[in-house]
């Protein structure tokens, strides 16, 4: 997956975008990657930090910049969560990047004229 177009900080092996964190090395197809979403989950960050080849301190730096840029919602009731996580309620993804997008219409339709030409 390619860097989010949106780069906050780039380190040797890791980048804060505006998609969470991602590895530099766009061979890895983004397998290292972590979203917004995930950033404050505990058991993630370490198993990521314990692959081999991960340079620690890199990402140790890109994690603080990250937490610091997109600070940890207040989260749901821990039991709708923990429903969330098996599957069972779906909760929809909210981007603290990208606003909610509001479609509407005002005053009248458009509607097709037919074209005037002007004569000689």
């Amino acid at each position: 997956m390619a860097l989010h177009r949106d780069i906050f900080w780039v380190g040797r092996q890791w980048a804060v975008t505006g998609a969470g964190i991602q590895a530099v090395d766009q061979r890895l197809r983004g397998v290292f990657d972590i979203d917004i979403t995930r950033l404050w989950d505990d058991d993630l960050v370490q198993g990521r930090r314990a692959k081999p080849g991960v340079n620690a301190a890199d990402f140790d730096k890109a994690l603080v910049v990250a937490r610091e840029r997109f600070p940890q919602a207040s989260g749901p009731d821990p039991l709708i969560a923990q429903l969330a996580a098996l599957g069972v309620v779906e909760t929809p993804v909210v981007s603290p990047v990208v606003p909610a997008m509001q479609l509407r219409a005002e005053g009248r339709l458009a509607r097709f004229v037919p074209q005037w030409r002007v004569r000689r």
